[in-house]
């Protein structure tokens, strides 16, 4: 099946399902205070790029890219079903989400993610991607449940 990766609203009523599984999963096992997610309806702004990996038309997975300085993102939301992984999907997410903000003419992304074990996969998703742990960034402060990472960006081509 086609897999289709485009910039969507956060808000189309197919994408309910996903934002409730990923709801879950933060809640799983993270402390209330220690969940940075943006509610669904926060990812409709016009400082954030949200998209939708589609497969045959099924939504499995999303993922936010959010301009937090003129140079600066911040991943938000980036979430693959559990039944879809293993495919490649978050590795395709994560290049789509890398290359907006490269084209966008931002100069470094970063992220915040969790320290649970439930988080393993994601940690070692970015750091083959070139992501670097690094200290808390934008509104962030330090959270022994977090850890930041961040990557350079070479300027579009």
């Amino acid at each position: 099946m086609d897999v289709v990766i485009g910039r969507e609203s956060p808000l189309a009523k197919d994408l309910a399902p996903l934002f409730e599984r990923h709801t879950a999963d933060m809640h799983a096992d993270t402390p209330p205070e220690s969940i940075h997610m943006l509610p669904r309806a926060a990812l409709e702004r016009p400082e954030i790029a949200f998209f939708v990996l589609r497969e045959g038309g099924v939504p499995l997975g999303m993922g936010a890219v959010k301009r937090i300085a003129p140079d600066h993102g911040e991943i938000k939301s980036m979430h693959v079903l559990a039944e879809a992984r293993g495919r490649g999907h978050s590795r395709r997410l994560l290049t789509a989400l890398i290359a907006h903000a490269q084209a966008q003419g931002m100069a470094r992304l970063s992220l915040e993610t969790g320290v649970q074990r439930t988080f393993i996969a994601a940690r070692g998703l970015y750091a083959r991607a070139g992501f670097v742990e690094c200290a808390a960034f934008g509104d962030y402060r330090p959270d022994p449940n977090s850890v930041f990472m961040t990557i350079d960006l070479p300027g579009p081509d």
